[in-house]
């Protein structure tokens, strides 16, 4: 489905990657039936094609402090929406910006570490962006599903 362009060894390694991105050369090599060296070569061409961007650790927050989760949408005037993008693009609590269709223009995820930081991020940075039509905010209570990257 998602994988058309590469071949059968290729999805093999990436549905084992999604899997668990801590598997060795030698434990994918040995459930594919290859060597290591083989896995190491497609997986560096994988790399080297951008198919794979990084290998990343996904923490809960939720789960060591009192983070604060957010979403935004946001309507911006034209002439504003490449600003208001930089301004979001530069800030260290966003975590996901969408360009998307419909009544909105972005789609903004942040993530904060507690009350008074959020006030504080709204009031200085949200609040003071150019050119804004219409914007929600949504605090996320419970983390019901989260896929993260492609999944199979």
């Amino acid at each position: 489905m998602f994988l058309e362009g590469l071949n059968d060894i290729d999805q093999k390694i990436i549905a084992l990657l999604i899997e668990n991105a801590r598997y060795t050369y030698s434990q994918i090599a040995e459930k594919l039936g290859l060597s290591r060296v083989a896995i190491k070569n497609h997986i560096d061409e994988l790399e080297k094609k951008g198919v794979i961007e990084g290998y990343t650790t996904i923490l809960n927050p939720q789960k060591m402090s009192d983070a604060i989760s957010l979403y935004f949408d946001i309507e911006t005037r034209p002439e504003s929406f490449r600003e208001v993008v930089e301004i979001l693009n530069s800030q260290d609590h966003i975590t996901q910006l969408y360009r998307t269709t419909g009544d909105y223009h972005l789609h903004v995820h942040a993530l904060l570490s507690s009350q008074d930081e959020m006030d504080s991020f709204l009031h200085n940075v949200m609040d003071q962006l150019p050119g804004i039509k219409h914007m929600t905010t949504n605090v996320i209570l419970t983390r019901i599903k989260d896929i993260k990257g492609l999944r199979l």
